[in-house]
């Protein structure tokens, strides 16, 4: 922490205006060694937070005209002095100055440095600097808008809540084990128990937005699957809207699996569109086809491909089989064509599954599909508009833990447990939570977490 650190913090490639961060207590007096304003005015007559125009300098020779800012702590990001400098965004440009600022005194820093400082000078919680790294990798306005609100402190402000209650209950039995002799009122174990419970209510609620958060953060690994030539590629091609599929009769013309990330009702999708199921010799389609058997086992959501114009097959009735107990919406493609396939006969795979008809090639049904989607995902309670929802895999395992000690601590009373042995649980709820803002994490998993960010942040 006494290091000054420095890294490129614009994305690589080129661009208009590249950027280069430093933050430390060195950061001020790197940037008056390597940087003349234009003005002809020394840097020391410009305020904080001001853009000065001028040249970055390696001895006598100018790598670059730069726009350069100067943020006193702890007035900064990381509450650190911090400079950042605006150079042209080319490749050599950024590697040359960066140089420049690491022979000056700086060292490279390493992934998610910069956020880390934040979070370890107060700046921000764990749960917040999380966020950081979830609003650079959003792919929606809805996972955008969860890391935004955990960046603000919704998810921050709901564990602090929870985290009083604990305190509250921790204090009163606290009080009764150390005081005895005073004349304080003894919390009695159906009061604590009351109290636990209503704790464990408030923590089961937020734990419900987990499986939602988690999948507008990461996205809802879905797969288009059926027999060949039953519009699978159809499909693809009207839910993106454009003609990425290559689409024949002939069945068998996709091989391998087809990629494409989508919005769907803010709900990011990763879509994918597999080779027909189907025995077959060719080599190339049955490496195909096992690919998409793979694929059908790892998918959150399958979206299973009928022809309408067709009798269910055994083809179709082997992979209805196939999903086990797999989330699955069974699609009755073809419906412009004249119905063949028996919905009666059908009923008795379908094991209760939604069931929507479409025209891929006509677009029809679209719509519905992904209302159906929608209400999969949502399930008609959590919307990623809600002020706190557990989006991050490590805070659902934290709350678990919490959830788990909270119970142990009911087990305890119901078992005439003394006060200490409750009080042990209550402290474990109180740490669990506590993982998730940071305020108990070990070194080892911050390193870890951070180690995930990029170079720059």
């Amino acid at each position: 922490m006494d290091e000054t650190i420095a890294a490129i913090s614009s994305a690589p490639g080129e661009g208009g205006i590249g950027i280069i961060r430093i933050s430390g207590e060195r950061s001020y007096d790197i940037l008056k060694a390597i940087f003349v304003p234009s003005s002809g005015r020394a840097f020391e007559d410009y305020r904080p937070r001001t853009m000065v125009y001028g040249h970055a300098y390696d001895g006598e020779f100018a790598l670059d005209e730069v726009l350069a800012v100067y943020m006193k702590a702890p007035h900064s990001y990381t509450k650190e002095d911090v400079v950042e400098i605006n150079c042209h965004g080319g490749y050599i440009s950024l590697r040359k100055i960066l140089h420049l600022i690491l022979k000056s005194g700086a060292r490279l820093a390493e992934p998610g440095e910069f956020t880390k400082r934040a979070f370890l000078n107060g700046r921000l919680d764990l749960s917040q600097a999380e966020a950081v790294m979830d609003i650079i990798k959003a792919k929606t306005d809805s996972s955008h808008s969860i890391a935004q609100n955990q960046l603000e402190g919704g998810l921050s402000a709901k564990v602090r809540l929870l985290k009083e209650s604990v305190a509250a209950i921790l204090a009163h039995v606290e009080v009764s084990i150390d005081f005895p002799e005073e004349d304080i009122e003894e919390i009695t174990m159906g009061v604590l128990r009351e109290k636990t419970e209503q704790l464990i209510e408030e923590m089961q609620e937020l734990y419900k937005t987990a499986q939602t958060g988690k999948i507008l953060r990461d996205g809802l690994s879905t797969v288009i699957a059926g027999k060949p030539n039953v519009g699978k590629s159809s499909l693809l091609n009207a839910l993106i809207g454009e003609s990425r599929a290559i689409v024949t009769n002939i069945p068998g013309t996709t091989r391998d699996v087809i990629e494409e990330f989508i919005s769907v009702k803010g709900i990011p999708l990763r879509l994918v569109d597999t080779a027909g199921i189907r025995s077959t010799e060719d080599i190339v389609e049955k490496i195909g086809v096992e690919k998409t058997r793979q694929s059908i086992e790892t998918a959150d959501l399958v979206m299973l491909v009928l022809d309408a114009s067709e009798k269910l097959s055994a083809e179709d009735i082997e992979i209805l089989k196939l999903l086990g107990d797999k989330k699955c919406i069974v699609i009755i493609n073809k419906t412009d064509l004249a119905p063949v396939l028996d919905e009666s006969e059908l009923a008795g795979y379908v094991d209760g599954r939604s069931i929507i008809r479409i025209s891929a090639a006509e677009s029809r049904g679209i719509q519905e599909l992904e209302n159906e989607i929608a209400e999969m995902v949502y399930s008609g309670s959590v919307s990623y508009e809600s002020s706190a929802i557990i989006s991050n895999v490590r805070h659902k395992h934290a709350l678990e833990k919490a959830i788990s000690a909270a119970e142990e601590c009911i087990n305890g009373i119901d078992s005439g447990m003394p006060l200490d042995f409750v009080e042990i649980d209550l402290k474990n709820v109180w740490d669990s939570l506590g993982e998730i803002t940071g305020e108990t994490v070990s070194e080892d998993l911050l390193d870890v977490i951070f180690s995930k960010f990029c170079l720059g942040k």
